[in-house]
């Protein structure tokens, strides 16, 4: 570990700040939850049986379960909490960032310039941020991933970094969301292929770095590379990585045009990042992550799971996103033919993968280790995030 100061635990919250970020926590927690668990029990005793009364048939999709949901109270109301909780967090989270912006800054700036772990921050300006970036907030959060506000800004980075830390922390003291998607699938990836000894791997919309750190600890021989198109979400996670002591390259470039050469990385991967791309753009960068793969690579995304992999209301409930949340590729992303996309782009059919990775910060590591290997079966649920579902291929 350095002695410079860690931009990742560097901000002070005042006491009401931290109460309101717990309340934040625990409210999305009911609504997510509980809220949740009545508004099914309305569906499945009243919406579901009227609609077959008045059709002969249940819902076929979830903008069926949708038109017959808006109206009930039940959803009017956990739909309003969960879009003002949404804006909540970050909410919570801003008054200590911008109090605190320019300590922020330094310490971004020390840890650039010392660079005491070895890593590197390539900063393009003149790269073309895409639409799905500019034109909305993704998730609401205020100036999305790219705006600056000052020179040298880490602001985005650290709305990010410590919002999603309220996010997920209203569901229990045991699990730690942070990386929680990377370590399960490098863990998964090293077990199941355990010829795989990579030199290099790429994570795409890597943002603050969460979830692109495990695959360095994972594999602390290869070297490890972001890319997103936010400057300051760059900043930030090289400063983090630099005072945790983890070497990580960081690049600000758009994934539909990378810039790495052919045959560069064996392992290709991301998290929670293509379903905030239009459909169009998902099928060019994913035809870059095939040129980019080594042959013997293997490229494995974390995503929603298909529409033709749930049940409609479960395909109702996740498309809450696309409606309310600045997130409007979600259903057109979902409702793929993933097989077929990954074809598209290159694959063999027989290489193709959709696997569902169960959650490595909360599954036994024998059970774990089991699923992995193709030797059982997931067996229990085991806190947040469960199982990740994932797809990609092997080259």
């Amino acid at each position: 570990m350095s002695n410079i100061r860690n931009v990742g635990d560097l901000l002070d919250h005042a006491h009401d700040e931290r109460s309101r970020q717990s309340f934040v926590s625990a409210f999305r927690k009911r609504i997510l939850m509980d809220v949740a668990t009545d508004m099914k029990t309305v569906y499945d005793k009243k919406v579901e049986p009227k609609f077959v009364k008045k059709h002969g048939r249940k819902p076929k999709d979830a903008l069926e379960v949708r038109a017959a949901m808006r109206r009930e109270p039940v959803f009017e109301g956990w739909s309003s909490m969960r879009y003002n909780a949404q804006i909540m967090t970050w909410w919570s989270v801003q008054p200590a960032v911008e109090r605190q912006l320019n300590e922020l800054i330094q310490a971004a700036r020390d840890a650039r310039d010392a660079n005491p772990a070895g890593g590197t921050l390539e900063l393009d300006p003149n790269v073309v941020i895409p639409r799905e970036v500019t034109d909305l907030d993704v998730h609401h959060m205020p100036g999305c991933f790219h705006t600056e506000y000052a020179a040298d800004d880490v602001a985005q980075g650290a709305v990010y970094h410590y919002g999603t830390q309220v996010f997920y922390g209203g569901f229990g003291k045991d699990v730690k969301p942070k990386g929680d998607v990377a370590m399960s699938i490098a863990n998964y990836l090293k077990l199941a292929y355990p010829d795989l000894k990579p030199q290099r791997i790429l994570d795409l919309g890597c943002t603050a770095g969460a979830n692109t750190f495990p695959y360095k600890q994972v594999y602390p021989d290869a070297e490890v590379h972001g890319i997103d198109v936010g400057a300051p979400v760059l900043r930030f996670g090289h400063a983090w990585a630099e005072a945790e002591g983890i070497q990580m390259h960081y690049h600000q470039r758009n994934a539909e045009t990378p810039g790495f050469p052919d045959n560069h990385f064996d392992i290709i991967t991301s998290s929670f990042f293509f379903h905030e791309l239009a459909v169009p753009t998902t099928k060019r960068v994913l035809k870059e992550c095939y040129r980019m793969l080594k042959p013997g690579g293997i490229m494995l995304h974390m995503e929603l799971p298909p529409t033709e992999a749930t049940d409609t209301y479960y395909n109702f409930v996740l498309d809450w996103d696309g409606f309310y949340n600045n997130e409007p590729h979600y259903q057109k992303f979902r409702n793929l033919d993933f097989t077929k996309t990954l074809v598209g782009a290159g694959f063999a059919e027989d290489k193709t993968e959709m696997i569902r990775i169960p959650n490595y910060g909360s599954t036994p590591r024998e059970e774990f280790t089991a699923v992995a290997r193709g030797e059982g079966t997931l067996k229990r649920e085991h806190g947040l995030g469960r199982v990740w579902f994932t797809f990609g291929g092997r080259k």
